[in-house]
């Protein structure tokens, strides 16, 4: 086995560094395929390419911004590459390969990542499977370190008690994502219509349960084999790295990995449907869904631009057909059109959700669809159209540059499926080059009278409600299984170095919080800001305290009405009228309201800042508040709250909200209102929340942007004229008495999960004391994923898909919570093993090394705390909304540092006692009450 990261090539290349050129030799073996450099006003990423001589693929993107790295391994390969009969191994491999490696134990992947202060996780679809880290940068060779070693030495850890766990965790992350949920079936029965049998995509990404259920070790090794090797990998990394010394680690660690088999790209065939089909499911909702499909192309084929605009047209927002033929006319609660785009294949995709008190069937759905697509012949395409799809692809490209992550992840993409790393310049002219004959060309070529895939889901026993009468049926996806056909085998690689010993972190790193300026416009309203130079974009949060809080109990649902009416027409311009401004931008504008507070939120590029702040001005002072606006909106939100009682979490979070709180007061009942409450809501009603609520002095900005304070500050003396007084919270209605050790049911017949809580009414927020530390303390026993909870129910077990506790705080009250969704059939067993960790913690508290993991993980990941835009905007937040000192994290770091196990355990004794806690399920009552009975709690049946 050569050794190439001890030899040292007399390769040489130069790279920019600070923008100084650095002489950098490369490590024998490493070669230098490409350099990208960025100049002047041109979009795109900067980066170097370089490859092992194992066939891996490097991608180095420099940024010095903040001391952070994220590494990236992406794989290709996904579900299209399984066979028949042998579906989601991929997916399974995303789980199995967080199980530990030869030099690697059991669970320390997510620990060390956890411990270093960083986050991770990995994913898989049709055609790759990526595993990502973002950790503070001294521990960039450690993630070199974890990755090199699930790639080339994963299979000597590999024993049939991991992956059997792994199996039925999977399958508890279907029932939690798919069987459990409303139209969760829908998308894997569609695709059996839509593609032919045997394609790729006709089987769903985590796989057929049967395809699970009979794969064996010997299966899912010999996959690993075929694909995960470093000739069908891509390693990028982005951040605050020194480029030669982590090229030298790289070549380290992944360079004596062998290749893997030869892999060649796979071949890009056109789907075709001979004629339309037509097929319907049953499902536990209540709104009826129609969705309808048309093949096209495939990713980056030249006809995927204009689909995408098309796409736009018909169903791309409020200024399309389908939103003034659907959803303003009242047949749809919600309708749109888009086309997702795979490696293999694109769907052209419209779909609607029925609106059952105009207009149920969906045969009549289908037709005002269909008329719209006739519409769109008769209307053609307009130079707006062109103009507004460019803008938006424009927007959203520079908005998905605000961090490491997003950057690598698009390098990472690009270099997979297209070679070339840095396609952003080259995207954003596909979609400039678009011209009004190239959108009628394409709609006449894939849309205009051709062959379509059509769906109904309808309520349970409501199959009449159905478009057409089914001509197409599933095949079972119970058939045999194809044979793994040949052998494929690697040599076990004898490492030059002590792979056990893992890599030291760096040098400490030094923090920088985001300089953070205040200025009062003339009114009053405060400013808080932050300049951030990375892209050229604007992030402005006007938020008003009061919110759902200032609701009356019996009008619940009225802030977040308000907020929806202020997203409608102005007095000045329609809401159409509106959008289209705003898409003409490539601006986004959105109201809405929380328990505590209404807020607008902006985002725009900065060269546009002026054209969308007058549009917010227009909508904050002007606001419409029509009839026909309200009403709408009104029966939207009924109808959404009717589709939301099939949801297993929303009624987990709606009666555990209920049984903390009671009914007397806003924290008791969600912020969207109830379905009697927002019934009973008026227009008048809105307008005088409007009143109340709008106000100069319950307002506070947030601005996060590259326009220093002395320039943003007069782009915002239009808000100078807003005035009205604050607005005094009512008394918090009375709380009720909790029932402490009392398990109440909440029955959802046929559910594929029960989900779990337990929990009490705990401390309101604070930055440093009782809640802080109570979350310090809760750290080890659901914080994390390595806590006691997850490690049992998910790891140990395999019942579950995840475990968390956490404490939660507002301004006047806050809860803590223990919240899970597990199998049925386990349900009482879980509960049991809960209830033995919770005890088992309040009584001993965490360990000497529970406690150094706590202050490492949590202490390290400040690092990650303030990269983006959004992050900056909600660190202060938090300053101005507690009113906290802006070193308020120097304060919480000497707390993490000193704080003694023994006053944890403390706080752990007090706060997590059983007794003064509910216990909360939502699931199958005839299936899990017997069971749940022997447990010894008193119970009841809780009607919502």
């Amino acid at each position: 086995m050569k050794k190439w990261f001890w030899a040292v090539g007399i390769a040489a290349v130069l790279v920019a560094c600070a923008d100084k050129p650095v002489q950098i030799t490369l490590p024998k073996g490493v070669v230098l395929l490409e350099t990208s450099k960025q100049t002047g006003s041109q979009v795109g990423i900067p980066f170097r390419k370089y490859q092992l001589a194992n066939g891996l693929t490097v991608i180095l993107h420099e940024d010095h911004s903040d001391p952070l790295v994220t590494v990236d391994v992406t794989y290709h390969v996904g579900s299209a590459r399984e066979l028949k009969g042998r579906s989601g191994f991929a997916h399974l491999f995303e789980h199995m390969m967080f199980q530990g490696s030869e030099h690697v134990a059991d669970e320390l992947h997510f620990k060390t990542v956890t411990e270093a202060g960083g986050t991770l996780n990995g994913t898989t679809n049709t055609d790759r499977t990526n595993y990502f880290e973002t950790v503070p940068s001294n521990q960039l060779e450690k993630m070199l370190w974890l990755e090199s070693d699930r790639m080339g030495f994963f299979l000597p850890a590999l024993t049939k008690q991991k992956f059997e766990v792994q199996r039925e965790t999977v399958k508890n992350e279907r029932a939690q994502r798919i069987d459990n949920q409303p139209y969760g079936q829908m998308g894997e029965k569609f695709n059996q219509a839509f593609y032919p049998e045997g394609h790729p995509y006709s089987w769903p990404v985590i796989g057929w349960p049967d395809d699970l259920n009979r794969a064996d070790l010997d299966d899912v090794k010999q996959f690993f084999q075929r694909w995960y090797s470093p000739n069908n990998a891509t390693l990028t990394i982005g951040g605050d790295f020194n480029e030669a010394q982590t090229l030298d680690w790289v070549n380290k660690y992944f360079g004596e990995i062998p290749r893997g088999p030869e892999v060649e790209a796979p071949k890009k065939a056109l789907v075709k449907l001979d004629k339309t089909q037509y097929l319907s499911m049953e499902d536990r909702v209540y709104l009826p869904l129609l969705r309808i499909a048309f093949p096209t192309v495939y990713a980056r084929h030249s006809d995927e631009a204009p689909l995408d605009l098309l796409a736009n047209i018909l169903g791309g927002g409020k200024t399309s057909l389908l939103y003034k033929n659907l959803v303003k006319s009242g047949y749809a609660v919600q309708a749109g059109v888009n086309h997702p785009c795979q490696e293999l294949a694109c769907q052209f995709t419209l779909y609607a959700v029925a609106n059952p008190d105009k207009e149920a069937n969906l045969g009549a759905l289908e037709k005002r669809m269909l008329d719209s697509i006739q519409e769109f012949e008769k209307r053609g395409v307009t130079q707006e159209d062109l103009d507004k799809v460019k803008v938006q692809f424009e927007a959203s490209t520079i908005f998905g540059l605000q961090s490491v992550s997003g950057k690598v992840s698009t390098l990472a993409y690009n270099q997979t499926f297209a070679g070339e790393p840095n396609m952003i310049a080259s995207d954003l002219q596909r979609y400039a080059n678009v011209t009004r004959a190239d959108v009628m060309r394409v709609f006449d070529t894939y849309i205009k009278d051709k062959p379509m895939v059509v769906m109904s889901v309808v309520p349970m026993g409501e199959k009449e409600l159905i478009a057409k009468p089914d001509t197409f049926v599933p095949e079972s996806t119970v058939i045999a299984a194809d044979v793994i056909k040949g052998t494929v085998s690697r040599q076990p690689v004898q490492s030059s170095f002590d792979r056990t010993k893992m890599p030291p972190a760096g040098p400490a790193l030094v923090l920088k919080t985001p300089v953070i300026w205040k200025q009062d416009l003339a009114n009053g309203i405060q400013v808080m800001g932050t300049q951030s130079n990375e892209t050229p974009t604007i992030e402005l949060m006007i938020y008003l305290n009061g919110g759902h809080r200032l609701v009356d109990v019996n009008k619940a649902g009225l802030a977040n009405l308000t907020a929806s009416m202020m997203n409608e027409s102005s007095s000045l311009r329609s809401n159409e009228d509106l959008a289209q401004a705003l898409e003409m931008l490539g601006s986004h504008v959105s109201f809405g309201a929380s328990d505590y507070q209404s807020y607008v939120q902006v985002s725009c590029l900065t060269s546009r800042l002026d054209e969308t702040l007058a549009i917010v001005e227009e909508k904050l002072f002007h606001p419409g508040f029509k009839e026909a606006d309200f009403s709408r909106v009104k029966e939207q939100l009924l109808q959404s709250l009717q589709h939301m009682q099939s949801e297993p979490s929303y009624l987990a979070k709606t009666a555990f909200n209920h049984l903390l709180f009671g009914d007397k007061n806003a924290l008791g009942v969600n912020a969207t209102g109830t379905l009697a409450t927002v019934n009973d809501i008026t227009l008048d009603d809105v307008k005088a929340f409007y009143r109340e609520q709008y106000t100069a002095k319950n307002a506070q900005f947030v601005a996060v942007g590259n326009l220093p304070q002395t320039e943003l500050m007069p782009r915002l003396k239009g808000f100078s004229q807003w005035s009205g007084a604050s607005s005094a919270l009512p008394p918090l209605g009375q709380l009720p008495e909790l029932k402490g050790g009392t398990i109440y049911i909440v029955d959802k017949p046929d559910a594929a999960q029960s989900v779990i809580k337990i929990g009490k009414r705990a401390l309101p927020y604070d930055a440093t004391g009782l809640f802080f530390k109570s979350n310090l303390m809760n750290y080890p026993l659901g914080g994390a994923f390595n806590s006691r909870i997850n490690l049992n129910l998910r790891e140990d077990k395999g019942y579950t898909y995840g475990a968390r506790s956490f404490f939660d705080g507002g301004v006047e009250q806050g809860y803590f919570q223990v919240t899970t969704s597990v199998r049925t059939d386990v349900t009482a067993q879980s509960l049991s093993e809960l209830i033995k960790e919770i005890s088992r913690y309040q009584q001993s508290g965490m360990t000497d090394k529970e406690l150094s993991f706590m202050r490492n993980s949590i202490s390290q990941s400040e690092a990650l705390d303030y990269e983006t835009p959004y992050q900056k905007a909600s660190f202060m937040r938090l300053i101005q909304r507690y009113h906290l000192s802006e070193d308020f994290t120097l304060k919480q770091s000497e707390i993490i540092k000193t704080i003694s196990k023994d006053s944890l355990n403390k706080l752990a004794s007090q706060e997590l006692a059983l007794d003064d806690m509910i216990i909360l399920i939502v699931g199958d009552k005839t299936k899990v009450e017997t069971s749940v009975r022997q447990l010894g709690y008193p119970i009841k049946v809780l009607n919502l």
